[in-house]
């Protein structure tokens, strides 16, 4: 192979190159967002008194929670894509949501309560919650894990585990505005559990699917 032809074989590798994580990511969830939706309101749909809901800052509070971990999920799983890339300097960033939800505990211990702590905590829909949490994230967990495909992870089962973090975290926000319980004892309890259990759905899956 002469000189010329090398540099043509190589100007043509560059202009096909693969799309930057973050762009695949997007448009991967932006394909499966429809489908979490669609089952949303076949199955759910939003709670009939949301609008007197929203005047209760504990309902406004899970939605917090809930964006802050998927938007920190996001921002580490795209830093982790590079192969040389760790968790130091990002991690903190998934002590947001822990802080909001810390901050809302705290909130409503402060305040008079008709109902008694484990009462709260129990709720009336924590079983629902398991289970539609972890479903409404399977497209977005499927999506994730394409669109972090197309990078480079040295830890596939940290990045599948934040695919899993931010799938749940974007499902637990649709799950939330069916859900009647809004106390942040109940956030903290059943919505971790959940979240916990795609999280580790994402890193089985994510250990070999985004080995490269």
């Amino acid at each position: 192979m002469d000189t010329d032809q090398l540099i043509r074989t190589l100007a043509a590798d560059n202009a096909h190159r693969e799309r930057p994580v973050g762009f695949a990511l997007m448009l991967a969830l932006l394909a499966a967002a429809p489908v979490s939706l669609l089952m949303f309101f076949t199955e759910l749909g939003v709670r009939p008194d949301v609008m007197t809901a929203m005047r209760n800052p504990f309902f406004d509070l899970k939605f917090a929670v809930t964006l802050a971990l998927a938007i920190a999920a996001i921002a580490v799983s795209l830093h982790l894509s590079r192969p040389e890339a760790s968790l130091r300097g990002f991690g903190w960033l998934l002590l947001a949501p822990v802080g909001i939800l810390a901050a809302a505990i705290g909130g409503e211990m402060m305040m008079p309560q008709r109902m008694p702590m484990m009462t709260r905590m129990v709720g009336k829909n924590s079983s629902v919650c398991l289970v539609a949490i972890p479903l409404l994230s399977l497209p977005l967990l499927a999506a994730s894990l394409i669109g972090l495909r197309h990078g480079a992870p040295s830890r596939p089962a940290v990045a599948g585990a934040l695919a899993g973090l931010l799938s749940a975290g974007l499902a637990a926000t649709l799950y939330a505005s069916h859900c009647t319980d809004d106390s942040p004892l109940f956030v903290a309890t059943w919505y971790t559990i959940a979240t916990a259990l795609v999280a580790a759905i994402g890193a089985l899956v994510g250990a070999k699917w985004l080995k490269y």
